[in-house]
């Protein structure tokens, strides 16, 4: 391929990323070919892991050991807005990069590697039971993270990494492979699920992997493993479990594996992998509702109003702020329930009529919570450098700035704008392809209107005057 043919133009990129044909896609290992060289090379894999490793002991060991007080302690800062934040935003346009660089197996592989662990196959009631547990474990984070307040409580911001770190290790030493990441790790569910409108994708070509007898991707060869989820590139069909850990492109001699550019909507409105894997459909039929639920009560407590809530209840933040996500995760069952008679039913489940308002409100779900995270990145970004200074006795105070409120507000509403307009493209997706009962522009118009609705709560509540905080 010449340079000419793998150049690519804003046009092309364009039409990619617009086209409802999945052959469109662009393999961007072709277009970039020192792309593929960085995967398929086992050194430079072990290298970003070790970098993460290192940082992710230094970050633990500052909020452990540093001062408590959250302006003498950047532990924070790097955690909750350039770390976490970084994560977020990842997901639109790498999906779970992330999970194949993440830190947090890294001490189970090494148990795995100097053979001090059981390798036990994971049992199929214990993956049930797991998908249940990842599940109730996001809900955990996000209780915990709001009303301890841990985003001032750098040991408390250790203590978390902490019992994430040690639930992979536990896993990683009992079970082969890394068991926590493909059953149970919580962070690993929620990237899947907002990695399914990510713009690229990665995928093996199906014709190359039908005639490999080898399934090198899966098993290993020589001195490199496998696959670590035990999945391999020829079963890869959606972002959801695939780690992106390059260990595929390593084993396959017939360069199958690749890392394509796409149209983002295509896999969240193909139902395939929502509506035949159990465990994927129970993730985002209550992650989702979940999540945005807990961002009406986090952008609440952020408010003036939270106050007389707080006192109704006791003065407890524990029970307020508790009642608040009760509160927004039922509302958001019913949006989807109430969504849900607009459409035709598509399959039976255990959970009932899959519900296509579910995919309809990920990319709303996944652009509240990149806002959320904006505005604590802000915010507290020119405090950054005089807060190193104070930690370190460095006297850095006359590097402090603020980034005006109004730049803040007007960048979280164009995140949370295109998350209502990605969710309407999904929703004229559905309307294309039929889905909509018999009276089918009344029932689109009607279902944009509660769109519409959750957009207009999301600015409501970021415009209160005292959010941003």
């Amino acid at each position: 391929m010449s340079r000419s043919d793998r150049r690519l133009s804003f046009k092309k990129i364009l039409r990619v990323l617009t086209s409802p044909d999945d052959d469109s896609r662009i393999n961007l290992f072709e277009t970039f070919p020192r792309l593929r060289t960085f995967f398929a090379n086992r050194h430079y894999i072990l290298s970003a892991r070790t970098f993460g490793d290192v940082f992710f002991t230094l970050l633990i060991l500052l909020g452990l050991l540093g001062p408590q007080s959250p302006d003498r302690n950047i532990s924070l800062f790097i955690s909750w807005g350039i770390w976490w934040t970084g994560v977020v935003l990842s997901w639109f346009f790498v999906g779970k990069l992330w999970c194949g660089v993440c830190p947090f197996p890294g001490v189970g592989r090494l148990f795995q590697h100097y053979g001090l662990g059981l390798n036990l196959e994971v049992p199929k009631f214990l993956q049930k039971f797991f998908t249940h547990l990842s599940v109730i474990l996001l809900g955990m984070i996000i209780w915990v993270e709001s009303v301890t307040h841990m985003k001032d409580w750098p040991a408390g911001t250790a203590y978390l990494l902490l019992s994430i770190l040690l639930g992979a290790t536990l896993m990683g030493i009992l079970f082969k492979g890394q068991a926590w990441c493909r059953h149970v790790c919580p962070l690993g569910k929620i990237i899947g699920s907002a990695a399914s409108i990510a713009i690229t994708e990665f995928r093996s070509d199906k014709a190359t992997c039908s005639t490999c007898k080898s399934a090198a991707c899966k098993l290993g060869a020589d001195d490199v493993p496998g696959c670590p989820i035990g999945l391999g590139a020829s079963n890869v069909r959606s972002n959801f479990y695939c780690l992106v850990c390059g260990h595929c492109v390593m084993l396959c001699k017939r360069r199958s594996p690749a890392i394509y550019l796409r149209n983002p909507f295509l896999e969240i409105t193909s139902h395939v992998e929502l509506t035949t894997k159990k465990s994927t459909y129970l993730t985002y039929s209550y992650i989702i509702p979940f999540f945005m639920g807990s961002q009406l009560a986090r952008f609440i407590q952020h408010l003036q109003l939270y106050s007389p809530v707080q006192a109704y209840f006791f003065g407890s933040n524990l029970i307020a702020f508790t009642a608040l996500l009760a509160a927004g995760f039922l509302f958001f069952i019913a949006v989807i329930r109430i969504g849900a008679i607009f459409f035709i039913p598509i399959k039976k489940d255990i959970f009932g009529l899959f519900s296509p308002m579910v995919p309809a409100l990920v990319p709303m779900a996944f652009a509240g919570e990149l806002a959320y995270r904006l505005e604590y990145l802000l915010a507290n970004m020119g405090d950054f450098v005089p807060t190193l200074g104070r930690q370190f006795g460095l006297g850095l105070d006359s590097f402090e700035f603020s980034v005006p409120a109004s730049l803040t507000y007007a960048l979280c509403v164009i995140v949370l704008a295109v998350g209502a307009l990605a969710g309407g493209r999904v929703l004229h997706i559905f309307h294309e392809r039929r889905f909509m009962v018999s009276a089918r522009l009344n029932n689109y118009i009607s279902v944009h209107l509660l769109l519409a609705l959750i957009f207009a709560i999301y600015l409501v509540l970021f415009g209160l005057p005292d959010f941003p905080a």
